[in-house]
């Protein structure tokens, strides 16, 4: 029999250890990815909403049934229109609802309202909590009715309070159907709270609008994408590394293979250019001896002169501590008989001593 295993975030199962808790890791990962995807998109298609925000029509029911038109640009429109067998009549609303954002807002006494007491820390989580909550609250089951909640006030220290508005979807629906031949941007669905304020129970997006689902499923497509090409470009790189590398070996060895052949071709260790070769080893190149210095000194050393004749070199600068410069030089594999060649000396003007060094350079062509 299997051992009964506990991972994080999943419930005692008969399986084996390492299958769970993959199993968790990879959950655990594809729901930190969908929310990270969803959280962009939220945040993109908000700052496009807020930078080209479309033209705002309002229909307000009234008691009679009829609905007050308030549009942000009225273009002679009707003041009044009614809603007779699923559709407006009494204007031609095509133009005016065109592309834009349409808001219904339903009188009250068309919904039920429910108080619900929370939990402060159930704030970020509210719609959900209601979404679960309202076949408790109401008759309707969730998928049956349209609702909403206003926001949350503050009770106490630890609680909350919202008003929930509910109603059955078909009667929301009528309305939204009566206008989505127009072709709006958006249709939203609204009633009046009784604090004055407006509870949304319904929105619906047009094809044409951004979705942030479908922004947020096409953004893991191109991360995917972008994945994928990143694992096939460090892979076609290693393998161009390495034959690149096998090419740089084997022009080495025939160059190698070409001096050797010069060599034995101009006289051996006599010819001009066996003197040469010998010649490049053997005298010091002020370049790497530059180099040398400059990883020998410390931070605090600044070398001001530099004299290399032959064999010798010589080196003045200002440094915190000159005494110990000279074991830093001889300990390199390129100088050697360090010594001060003239007094160490102090200035109340420099910001440390002055010291004059020299030492015998070993000729090694290399750092």
């Amino acid at each position: 029999m299997s051992p009964i295993v506990y991972c994080r975030g999943t419930t005692p199962l008969t399986a084996p250890p390492e299958s769970l808790c993959e199993m968790s890791s990879l959950s655990s990962i594809s729901t930190v990815f969908d929310t990270w995807t969803g959280t962009v998109a939220g945040a993109a298609v908000s700052g496009l909403e807020r930078m080209v925000s479309p033209r705002l029509v309002r229909l307000v029911e009234g008691d009679s049934g009829a609905f007050a038109l308030e549009a942000s640009k009225p273009d002679n429109a009707p003041r009044e229109v009614a809603f007779e067998d699923g559709k407006f009549t009494g204007a031609n609303l095509a133009p005016i609802v065109r592309g834009s954002r349409v808001e219904i807002v339903l009188r009250p006494a068309r919904f039920l309202f429910r108080p619900l007491e929370l939990p402060a820390r159930a704030a970020d989580f509210l719609d959900g909590i209601v979404r679960a909550q309202i076949d408790r609250l109401t008759p309707w089951s969730a998928a049956e009715a349209v609702f909403g909640c206003s926001a949350p006030v503050t009770q106490g220290s630890e609680g909350i309070t919202t008003m929930i508005a509910a109603a059955p979807r078909r009667l929301a629906m009528g309305y939204v159907e009566a206008l989505s031949g127009f072709h709006p941007s958006a249709i939203a669905v609204l009633t009046e709270a009784a604090d004055g304020g407006r509870i949304r129970v319904f929105e619906q997006k047009s094809r044409g609008a951004i979705d942030p689902v479908r922004l947020s499923r096409t953004l893991q497509v191109v991360l995917a994408v972008a994945a994928v090409t990143a694992v096939l470009g460090s892979i076609v790189a290693a393998y161009m590394a390495d034959s690149l590398s096998a090419q740089e070996s084997e022009l080495e060895q025939q160059i190698t293979q070409r001096r050797a052949a010069i060599r034995g071709a101009d006289g051996g260790e006599r010819s001009p250019l066996a003197l040469l070769e010998r010649r490049k080893y053997e005298t010091p190149a002020s370049v790497i001896v530059l180099e040398s210095l400059s990883r020998l000194l410390p931070d605090h050393t600044y070398v001001t002169e530099m004299h290399l004749a032959g064999n010798k070199l010589q080196i003045a600068g200002i440094t915190r501590d000159a005494p110990s410069l000279i074991p830093l030089i001889e300990q390199s594999q390129h100088f050697t008989r360090a010594t001060f060649y003239a007094p160490t000396t102090r200035s109340p003007s420099d910001p440390g001593e002055r010291f004059h060094i020299e030492a015998q350079v070993e000729p090694r062509n290399a750092p």
